[in-house]
């Protein structure tokens, strides 16, 4: 199995900047690479933060991007999402019976769990009783599971950043569920960060991915303030086997030198200078 987690990809109207950057430019490169370098892709995933201020005009473009790609593709949305403009512009997306965007399908034997960890007018995330139930339901019938969401769920022991994880309330209840299926969840993913972290968390595995924008500098220190700057964007390709994950970080912007090599020894060998 392999899938394409891309993240944080903060559409705008298009003709606005995002932080400085044409966000729907770096989408289109990294659909590009896609296309180009992974057609057997079995689905690109993206986590949240679909658009910046969650206006109908940025869906719209987001829609017309999602075209000629070589697998389905599952979104998710995040703190910069508004759920209503998102579900009028993809109104056959799935959603639970309390219309959080929480779906889930199986493929090669895994069930794959969408996570809408979303609150109004909040950055933080919120995944409270009525979601855990919906959760909980979906893990209690299937052998592996793979959760993807936008908010990290754990903190990170960055100050600023763990102010808008998962809030502090839903964290119990959310991690004694994991505890309780630790033997099926393989894996934790999600975006929010615009970043690379991995660890473990409740005896589970989990990612993180950068934005395709501007990406964040970790402050362990810094109680206030998130710092980020217009650094090389990526985006991440999961490769599940049994028993197996390997998640490679592919960027998709560079345009300078690309150097090629051998993989004999001699071919690392020092030149020796001509006499």
């Amino acid at each position: 199995m392999k899938l394409v987690h891309i993240s944080d990809i903060h559409l705008t109207c298009p003709g606005e900047r995002m932080g400085g950057l044409d966000p729907h430019r770096r989408f289109t490169r990294a659909l590009d690479e896609v296309r180009s370098k992974h057609q057997d892709a079995d689905r690109i995933i993206i986590t949240g933060d679909l658009t910046h201020w969650g206006e109908p005009d940025a869906y719209a473009a987001l829609k017309g991007a999602l075209v000629d790609l070589p697998c389905p593709v599952r979104l998710l949305v995040g703190n910069h999402d508004d759920r209503a403009n998102f579900q009028a512009a993809f109104p056959d997306q799935p959603r639970d019976e309390n219309c959080y965007v929480n779906y889930a399908e199986d493929l090669d034997s895994t069930r794959l769990i969408y996570l809408d960890t979303t609150g109004p007018h909040t950055h933080a995330g919120h995944f409270g009783a009525d979601r855990i139930q919906w959760l909980e339901a979906q893990l209690q019938d299937c052998t592996h599971a793979r959760l993807f969401m936008h908010h990290n769920v754990m903190t990170l022991g960055q100050p600023a950043e763990d102010k808008i994880a998962l809030v502090e309330a839903d964290r119990p209840a959310f991690a004694d569920l994991l505890r309780k299926h630790v033997d099926k969840i393989d894996y934790l993913h999600f975006g929010h960060i615009h970043a690379i972290c991995s660890g473990t968390y409740c005896g589970i595995p989990f990612a993180s991915v950068r934005s395709t924008g501007n990406q964040s500098l970790p402050d362990f220190a810094e109680t206030e303030l998130l710092h980020g700057a217009p650094m090389e964007p990526s985006f991440a390709v999961i490769d599940v086997s049994e028993g197996t994950t390997v998640i490679h970080d592919i960027p998709f912007t560079w345009d300078g030198p690309v150097f090629s090599s051998g993989t004999g020894w001699d071919d690392w060998a020092k030149p020796v200078a001509a006499e």
